[in-house]
């Protein structure tokens, strides 16, 4: 709201489905809508153990799915003008043994790229997020780490200095305000 963008534009709590072009629609877990102009949508999810293998190849296919299909709808004109909405991603790991441990991999026919060699889950996830910003899928992306006590506390750790909240939050309001700024040059 300090950017510009009045309350009754920001959703999430309810009315947080968008349009998709593989699907009907996915469910936001915010959306910043104004005079039906998708601003920002934001993507928040989380893993805790024991089951981090299956977890983290379901997490990665659903984050890329949910950017293929939302910037396919963009092209299609699904979100109102050509202003280019900003689109995050918010992962939060538990802090674990197991997650903080280096997982093998099978390479039966080629290798795989060398950062994933001995890489826990949490530096996967570190990566994946990276790359979801540098390949241009999401437009900012934050990593966040805690255990089950400390969480509860809202206390967690921030892995890397380009995946932080503070980064995250920046490039969200940076968007925000340069939108607003549009709007009230009208």
């Amino acid at each position: 709201m300090e950017a510009g963008i009045e309350r009754s534009h920001i959703y999430y709590e309810d009315s947080l489905e968008l349009p998709g072009y593989f699907r009907p629609n996915k469910k936001w877990d915010f959306i910043v809508v104004v005079n039906g102009q998708l601003v920002a949508a934001l993507e928040a999810k989380s893993q805790v153990g024991p089951s981090f293998g299956n977890n983290f190849n379901n997490r990665t296919e659903e984050a890329m799915g949910s950017a293929l299909d939302l910037w396919t709808a963009f092209r299609e004109q699904a979100f109102g003008s050509a202003v280019r909405p900003w689109i995050g991603y918010l992962f939060l790991l538990e802090d674990c043994t197991r997650s903080m441990m280096p997982v093998g991999i099978k390479q039966p026919h080629f290798k795989v790229f060398p950062e994933f060699q001995n890489s826990s889950y949490a530096k996967r996830y570190e990566l994946f997020c990276r790359r979801l910003v540098l390949e241009r899928h999401y437009d900012g992306a934050a990593f966040l780490m805690s255990n089950l006590e400390k969480g509860m506390k809202g206390e967690y750790s921030e892995p890397a200095a380009d995946l932080t909240i503070q980064m995250f939050a920046n490039s969200l309001v940076a968007h925000v305000a340069a939108f607003s700024g549009r709007i009230k040059n009208l």
